[in-house]
């Protein structure tokens, strides 16, 4: 994959939220491509982060586009509020949504580009016939809630069963990789044909997040 394509999206779920503005202006002059805000409720998955007002605040923060992942119930009821706080991408989960095809018309509705995700337990075939709908499908290499898991190996087939769909659609959307991403993950989620890595602890625990994003943009070849 020579002429790929990284994109490098920091997920400020990891970063020091009393200096939220620091951080974000850290990343856009480091490199990054996107802003990664995972949106959790605390039913879906257990945890609760944070909802539309924090995501309107980075907006103000950075000209860096926003990658809103969205692990709630009743995202219908969210979406609006989300694209009115300057969400670029919104994605949404297959596993709480029963009819996801009129959520992604919503979305696109909305004058936003719109995402799939499906979680490590959830077979490719749960999202196949979305996938020539939508602008990026993002694919969980952990189980959704917290940062600083392990990459899920076991994952890396449904990357391969994701690409080899995507590389039959016009439209060609994005291949997103989310969690347990560093420099030996990303290799191994890149040569099986991802865009987009999702890194949060290895670049916000990190002192120089330019070296962090430029070892995931470059990372290091396989062992022969």
């Amino acid at each position: 994959m020579t002429n790929q394509k990284i994109l490098i999206a920091p997920s400020i779920l990891a970063a020091d939220f009393s200096k939220l503005d620091i951080e974000i202006k850290k990343i856009e002059l480091a490199g990054a491509d996107f802003v990664h805000l995972d949106v959790m409720d605390g039913q879906f998955v257990p945890p609760i982060t944070f909802g539309d007002c924090v995501v309107a605040a980075v907006s103000r923060l950075t000209t860096l586009a926003l990658d809103v992942h969205l692990m709630i119930n009743n995202p219908e009821r969210q979406i609006e509020a989300f694209a009115k706080a300057g969400a670029d991408n919104i994605t949404i989960h297959i596993e709480n949504n029963p009819n996801p095809q009129t959520l992604i018309q919503a979305i696109h509705n909305l004058g936003k580009k719109a995402g799939i995700s499906l979680n490590p337990a959830t077979p490719v075939a749960a999202i196949s016939e979305i996938i020539p709908l939508v602008d990026t499908v993002l694919v969980m290499s952990v189980n959704p809630g917290w940062s600083g898991q392990k990459f899920i190996s076991s994952v890396e087939e449904k990357i391969v069963q994701v690409r080899q769909i995507i590389e039959t659609c016009p439209q060609r959307p994005l291949l997103e990789v989310d969690g347990g991403i560093n420099e030996q993950t990303a290799q191994r989620a890149l040569s099986l044909g991802a865009d987009i890595l999702v890194a949060g602890s290895f670049i916000f625990k990190a002192t120089d997040y330019a070296a962090q994003i430029k070892k995931l943009k470059c990372p290091p070849s396989p062992s022969l």
